[in-house]
């Protein structure tokens, strides 16, 4: 029986490092981990809330664990699907046969480390938590399935969304302002919509019955810009129209464009819609944190 040698179990835990890096889809970590921050952020009441090991321990675990969570849930539930997906295997982690076991065992991991969370959540944010675990599972998994039917579709995709809400019941015990819920509906919604226009025609074969794919496209992109049009007024109006939140309108300008100019694909213009989030996300945190300071101090 042969041994492992260091160098044999380095080589495992980097190809099992890499394999979970791949399927939660690293580029997209800040839709939740940034969220997360963002939440926190707006509750925040000093500097010390920012010591409380909690909060690394759930900025942690919204930026890996959790995108291992909604992502793995997806790739296993879509392997059938996904094959005929051209985003499979480019640009995204296309998962194997072989690797089913190996990742139905990190997602039992992950559902693990969530239940020991819970323990030290107060019944608010132990609601919340569930929440977001619960619209992670069955935006992929049967019986639900909320990606295959039209308007629960971009309207589970609030996942991304509850680690902001969740942060905000962690730092103050409250919930957000209805206003600032509403603005992040639009803009999950709108993205949610966006993002699965460039998929239409392969879900319309797959027999998946997304928002576009019942709409159609056109109509998409048009409730997609209508969507990031009201985020961007309601952000306009909290921030008492700051020079900087008009910035807020590049959302809208992604639907529209693709709507009044042929020569602009979406297949193109997708893939920098990531980049747009995290620029203005760090923005948005910049803003937050000299607001803050300036009461806090």
């Amino acid at each position: 029986m042969s041994q492992m040698t260091p160098g044999s179990l380095f080589n495992s835990i980097k190809d099992y490092t890499g394999f979970l890096v791949g399927i939660s889809r690293f580029r997209f970590w800040i839709y939740t981990g940034g969220t997360y921050v963002i939440g926190y952020t707006l509750a925040a009441k000093g500097f010390t809330d920012f010591l409380s090991p909690a909060y690394y321990i759930y900025l942690i675990y919204f930026f890996f664990p959790a995108n291992v969570f909604i992502y793995g849930v997806n790739d296993y539930w879509d392997e059938d699907t996904d094959r005929l997906n051209p985003k499979k295997g480019s640009r995204e982690h296309m998962l194997m046969q072989s690797e089913r076991r190996k990742l139905r065992n990190s997602l039992l991991a992950v559902t693990g480390i969530s239940v020991a969370l819970m323990f030290s959540q107060k019944p608010q944010e132990a609601i919340l938590f569930i929440g977001f675990l619960f619209l992670s599972y069955f935006y992929s998994a049967p019986p639900l399935r909320f990606k295959e039917r039209p308007f629960l579709d971009f309207s589970s995709n609030y996942l991304y969304i509850m680690p902001g809400v969740f942060a905000y019941s962690l730092a103050s015990g409250s919930l957000p302002e209805p206003i600032i819920l509403l603005a992040g509906y639009c803009h999950i919604a709108a993205m949610h919509i966006f993002s699965a226009v460039p998929d239409t025609e392969y879900d319309r074969r797959a027999g998946i019955n997304t928002t576009p794919v019942f709409m159609g496209e056109r109509a998409a992109l048009a409730l997609s810009a209508a969507f990031w049009l009201i985020l961007s007024f309601i952000t306009v109006y909290l921030t008492d129209l700051h020079p900087l939140s008009f910035l807020v309108f590049a959302y809208p300008a992604f639907p529209l464009s693709v709507l009044f100019f042929e020569r602009i694909r979406i297949e193109r213009v997708y893939w920098y819609l990531p980049y747009v989030n995290t620029a203005l996300g760090g923005l948005l945190f910049l803003a937050l944190i000299n607001h803050k300071i300036f009461h806090w101090i």
